[in-house]
């Protein structure tokens, strides 16, 4: 039986790389190839559609990878303020261990999407409603009500996708620790 390659999942995660490295526009499939090292004649195979497919299975795989996160310290977290700390600490940790190379891997596809076609647009806004979703869906766990619990997490989402922005213009983590801090006030008048 012929090995499975496993060159359709690198080619997704380092495209997923590049583009919060990048944005959108800036990554080519050659790139892709390099950092992925799949074969040239994989991409085509693989992805028929080129590299918008490319770029939507890419945002689909982040938003995915954001979902578990969010889940993932919903689970080991005991309040609403302990995961909007541990989240808000998480995108803070990562963007200092890239050295404020790394960006969100939804953002470019709203910003660069309108000039790569309606498919990138709606897979952005999918991927963004996704995490929102899940993250008001544990802060009512916690015991926020609805409508609040879904302000705080609009709140959450957008207050990180700035902190990533402003953080890699000013090469400083001050944005992470401010969002953070009225994240949290704002948490404590959500109750």
């Amino acid at each position: 039986m012929p090995r499975r390659s496993d060159a359709r999942q690198k080619m997704i995660e380092a495209a997923r790389g590049l583009i919060r490295e990048r944005g959108l526009n800036a990554t080519a499939i050659s790139d892709v190839l390099e950092r992925s090292g799949a074969p040239k004649g994989s991409v085509y195979f693989h992805f028929p559609g080129g590299k918008s497919q490319l770029a939507v299975e890419a945002a689909a795989s982040h938003a995915h990878q954001q979902v578990s996160l969010i889940d993932d310290f919903a689970a080991a977290s005991t309040s609403v303020e302990d995961l909007i700390r541990r989240y808000v600490d998480a995108g803070r940790d990562g963007m200092l261990a890239s050295d404020y190379s790394r960006g969100c891997g939804l953002a470019p596809l709203v910003t660069e999407g309108s000039l790569n076609g309606e498919e990138i647009a709606e897979t952005s806004m999918r991927g963004f409603t996704e995490m929102v979703d899940r993250i008001a869906f544990h802060f009512v766990a916690f015991g926020l009500d609805r409508a609040p619990g879904r302000d705080l997490a609009n709140a959450v989402i957008a207050s990180v996708e700035g902190a990533m922005i402003t953080s890699r213009a000013f090469r400083s983590a001050a944005p992470w620790d401010s969002v953070k801090a009225s994240l949290l006030a704002y948490a404590e008048t959500s109750r």
